[in-house]
């Protein structure tokens, strides 16, 4: 992975920045399923409670060339900045960039359980408890599922920081809980 692409959001009056990043990563999704083949990673190099307003693109300078031929900006090009790709610089550590599940509403728990046919409403009550619920305080992209059209929470977790790198495929959203992208 020797180069990169950073894609910088514009400030907009009208749009917050986790929109116009749920916007824009969305795109990516959609792009990378169908044209990257588990060669391009992501990372956000402004990540703090939210995702921020940089979302990195890694991979080879192949690979993203080819990649910026698909018009998978198409719509939110007047919101965005990108740089060229260029090369990672030298003496930089690695980390993984990957996705988190969180089961984290118990009464969501509870109407699946149902649904799915597992448990009834008396049963799924009583063994499923309010104080089942989980918090995630990681920095998440709202995005709405392609198959179901469900609207979910893609929470992003930026690994430790290693010496050396970890080579791999990412998934259509571009992380993966194993592959390393460089950390810059």
């Amino acid at each position: 992975m020797e180069s990169y692409q950073d894609i910088r959001l514009l400030p907009d009056p009208e749009f917050g920045t986790e929109l116009l990043m749920a916007a824009l990563f969305s795109k990516l999704h959609r792009a990378l399923g169908q044209h990257a083949a588990g060669d391009i990673g992501v990372s956000f190099p402004r990540a703090a409670k939210t995702p921020g307003d940089v979302l990195r693109l890694h991979g080879t300078a192949q690979a993203l060339a080819a990649f910026n031929q698909h018009p998978w900006r198409k719509g939110v090009n007047d919101h965005i900045e990108s740089s060229e790709i260029n090369a990672v610089p030298g003496s930089l550590k690695y980390r993984t960039v990957s996705r988190v599940q969180v089961k984290s509403s118990a009464d969501r728990l509870r109407r699946r359980s149902v649904k799915k046919g597992w448990l009834t409403e008396e049963q799924a009550l009583e063994r499923i408890p309010d104080n089942q619920s989980k918090r995630c305080n990681l920095p998440f992209i709202a995005l709405k599922s392609l198959s179901t059209g469900e609207r979910f929470q893609l929470f992003i977790r930026q690994g430790e920081l290693r010496d050396s790198p970890v080579e791999g495929v990412f998934s259509a959203y571009g992380l993966s809980a194993t592959t390393t992208v460089p950390w810059f």
